[in-house]
């Protein structure tokens, strides 16, 4: 079987949506990041599935791999990383409540919410993010398709604008890791 053609058509449509990003809207959410840790706050990361693999490398790449390189250390916290938790929750009170309940009664005012969402419509993340907004706290949601619930609540929108769950999540993969390596990885 050849797939080259396949192999070359996904590549060319991911450099077409990487041609479309808000490079301000990264800015913006770099600037909060950095303004986040100076201030001591913690940044929440979670999703659900493929964006909390990525919730999780982000938590990793700047707790280790960009804290590694500054006097200020990131704080950040991923909701969906202990399993333990997540499922007693689930369980008990409702899959939609497993990261708003892990905020209640923690949230401090330097405190953000980095909120991942492929359709921007996952009740358990929009439930997250709207306690997070009632709370007095900013959210970077990272989206992709049309961006749903999750792309106009935030108050700054990481959207990849396409129909493909495959490179959105490539998108934000790649989000973190541009993030990384203008915030101090050597």
């Amino acid at each position: 079987m050849d797939y080259t053609e396949g192999i070359k058509e996904y590549i060319k449509r991911e450099i077409s949506i990487l041609r479309l990003l808000d490079t301000d809207a990264i800015n913006a959410a770099m600037n909060l990041l950095t303004e986040t840790c100076n201030s001591g706050g913690t940044v929440y990361v979670f999703g659900n599935g493929g964006s909390a693999a990525t919730a999780s490398h982000f938590q990793n790449d700047f707790n280790k791999g960009i804290s590694e390189y500054t006097e200020k250390k990131y704080r950040f916290n991923c909701l969906n990383d202990n399993i333990a938790t997540v499922m007693a929750i689930a369980n008990d009170i409702g899959y939609e409540e497993v990261f708003r309940f892990q905020l209640r009664g923690r949230l401090r005012k330097p405190d953000i919410l980095m909120a991942i969402s492929g359709s921007g419509n996952s009740p358990n993340v929009i439930n997250a993010a709207e306690y997070g907004k009632q709370e007095g706290c900013k959210i970077i949601g990272l989206t992709g398709f049309s961006g749903g619930k999750l792309k106009a609540l935030a108050d700054i929108s990481l959207h990849a604008p396409v129909d493909s769950m495959q490179i959105t999540e490539d998108i934000h993969m790649i989000f973190d890791h541009l993030m990384m390596s203008l915030l101090g990885v050597k």
